[in-house]
C-alpha cells in the first residue's frame, strides 16, 4: 500500500462551506474538500481562467486624473 502524504486543514467560513456543498450537488465531486482541491490545483497550475486586467486608455486616464486630484501626481 503506497504511503499517503500528510494533509493540512484549511478553515473556511461555514456559510461558504454550505454554499460550496450546494454548488457541487450532482456535479460528480464527492465532497467539498475534493472540489476545493480541484479548484486550487487549477489556479496554481496556471491553466485556470484568468481575468484580463489590462486597462483601456480611458480607464488609465481616469485613474491618473483621480490620482492628480488627490495630490498623488
Amino acid at each position: 500500500m503506497p504511503e499517503s502524504k500528510p494533509k493540512a486543514t484549511i478553515k473556511i467560513p461555514r456559510p461558504l462551506y454550505d454554499r460550496l456543498r450546494q454548488v457541487i450537488e450532482g456535479s460528480g465531486f464527492n465532497s467539498v474538500t475534493d472540489f476545493v482541491v480541484y479548484v486550487l490545483r487549477d489556479i496554481v497550475s496556471g491553466t485556470g481562467n484568468r481575468v484580463d486586467t489590462t486597462l483601456s486608455r480611458e480607464e488609465l486616464e481616469a485613474i491618473k486624473k483621480r490620482l492628480r486630484n488627490l495630490g498623488y501626481l
